[in-house]
C-alpha cells in the first residue's frame, strides 16, 4: 500500500532532516532539491527512500555536514575536486558547476571528483548543464554489487551514466541509466513490494540465474547490463569500468571492490587505494561547435523524427530519453508523491530521532 505526500511536504521534511544533523541552510536546501529531484521524477530508489541511509553514514562519521569542498588541481578545461567527506548531493553540484565555468571559458570542462559520497540521481547533474546552453554529463562509482562478465565477485559498482542536451522548442534529450540491467534501487523496491526479480538482473554466489530480490544479502551479485555474455554484459561490464576508472581512477578515490559501501552497517573495504567515492562531470558549450540556435534546431528535428517513428506491436509511441521522468515530474507535481509503508515507517523513526516534525498524509 502507498500514501501519497506532496513535494512540498517532503521537500520540508527533507530539508529539516538535513539541518538537524548540522548541514548549513545553503547545502539543507541544495541535497533537499537533488535527493527529490529522483521522487518527482519517478526514480523512487534513489529519493526519500535513501534518506536514511544518508543520517546513518552521518551517524557512523563517513559524512561530514560541513565539508571543506575544495578544487585540488586544474588546468584551464579540468579539475580534480576533493569532496572533503561531505554528501555527493552537495559535492557533486559543486563539482558540475566547476565543468560549467570551465566550459564557458574553454569551449569544454570536465571535472573528476574523489572524496566523496553518493549522489543521488545522475540526471540532475547533468541537466545543469541545459540551462547554459551546454551539453551536460555525468556518472559516479558506487560500491561494489556487480558481478563482471565470466566472474562470481562482486567488483563494480552500478556505475550510472547521464548525458543532457537542450533542444529549443521540444524537450531536452536526457539519457541517465545504470551499467547494470537493473540498479540496486529496483531491488529494494522489490523487497519492499515482496516481488521477485526479473532472470537477468542478479545471480547467486556461483553464478546461477536467480530471481531472489534479497539475492544481494546470500553473497550473490548484479549483473551488467545485457546480463549474461551472449546478450551482451560484456558491454555493460565495458560501460560500468570506463565510469569507475573515470570517476574514481582518474580523480585518487577508491574504485572497484574498494568503492565504499553506502549501507552504514557493511564495514569498510580494507587497504582502500583512494579517498570515498569518485564521480565525473563533463560540460560541453554547443557553440564551441556549432552556433547554438542551429544545433537546437536541428536537434528538435531529430527528435520530431524520432517521435514518427512507427512503434512496435503493442506500442503507441516511440520515446524519447527523458520523457518518463519528464511526464512523472508533471503528474506528481499535481497528484502527489507516493512512498511505500515501509519509507513511511522509516522516516516516522527518523523524525523522532532528529526531533523533527514528522510527515503528514496529504
Amino acid at each position: 500500500m502507498e500514501n501519497r505526500y506532496s513535494y512540498q511536504q517532503l521537500f520540508a521534511f527533507t530539508q529539516s532532516a538535513f539541518l538537524a544533523i548540522g548541514c548549513s541552510a545553503e547545502h539543507a536546501l541544495l541535497a533537499t532539491e537533488v535527493l527529490l529531484s529522483a521522487d518527482l521524477r519517478g526514480i523512487d530508489s534513489h529519493g526519500i527512500a535513501r534518506l536514511v541511509g544518508y543520517v546513518r553514514l552521518w551517524e557512523a562519521g563517513r559524512i561530514k555536514a560541513n565539508p571543506d569542498i575544495r578544487i585540488v588541481h586544474e588546468t584551464p578545461s579540468t579539475a580534480v575536486v576533493d569532496g572533503g567527506g561531505g554528501l555527493g548531493l552537495v559535492v557533486a553540484p559543486f563539482a558540475m558547476r566547476v565543468a560549467i565555468e570551465k566550459a564557458r571559458l574553454a569551449g569544454t570542462g570536465w571535472v573528476s571528483v574523489r572524496n566523496t559520497n553518493h549522489f543521488g540521481i545522475a540526471g540532475y547533474h547533468a541537466m545543469m548543464a541545459l540551462q547554459e546552453d551546454m551539453i551536460g554529463m555525468a556518472m559516479t562509482n558506487a560500491s561494489a554489487l556487480v558481478a563482471p562478465t565470466f566472474s562470481v565477485e562482486r567488483m563494480l559498482g552500478t556505475n550510472p551514466i547521464a548525458v543532457a542536451i537542450p533542444a529549443n522548442k521540444e524537450p531536452a534529450f536526457v539519457a541517465d541509466f545504470a551499467t547494470t540491467t537493473a540498479a540496486n534501487g529496483k531491488l529494494e523496491l522489490l523487497q519492499r513490494k515482496n516481488a521477485e526479480a526479473p532472470l537477468g538482473w542478479v545471480q547467486d554466489e556461483d553464478g546461477n540465474p536467480s530471481t531472489d530480490a534479497n539475492i544481494l544479502k546470500k553473497k550473490g551479485a548484479l549483473l551488467p547490463l545485457g546480463s549474461d555474455r551472449d546478450h551482451g554484459s560484456h558491454k555493460g561490464y565495458a560501460l560500468g569500468s570506463i565510469v569507475d576508472i573515470f570517476s574514481a581512477v582518474l580523480s585518487g578515490a577508491s574504485y572497484g571492490p574498494w568503492a565504499p559501501p553506502f549501507p552504514a552497517y557493511v564495514p569498510m573495504p580494507e587497504n582502500m587505494p583512494g579517498e570515498g567515492l569518485g564521480h565525473f562531470f563533463g560540460a560541453m558549450r554547443v557553440d564551441a561547435f556549432r552556433p547554438a540556435d542551429e544545433f537546437k534546431a536541428q536537434m528538435d528535428h531529430w527528435i520530431g523524427r524520432f517521435r514518427a517513428a512507427k512503434p512496435s506491436a503493442g506500442h503507441d509511441r516511440v520515446l524519447i530519453p527523458g520523457d518518463p521522468e519528464r511526464e512523472a515530474a508533471e503528474q506528481r507535481l499535481q497528484e502527489g508523491i507516493p512512498l511505500f509503508e515501509s519509507v513511511e515507517e522509516e522516516l516516522k523513526a527518523l523524525a523522532a530521532k532528529l526531533g523533527v516534525k514528522p510527515l503528514d498524509k496529504q
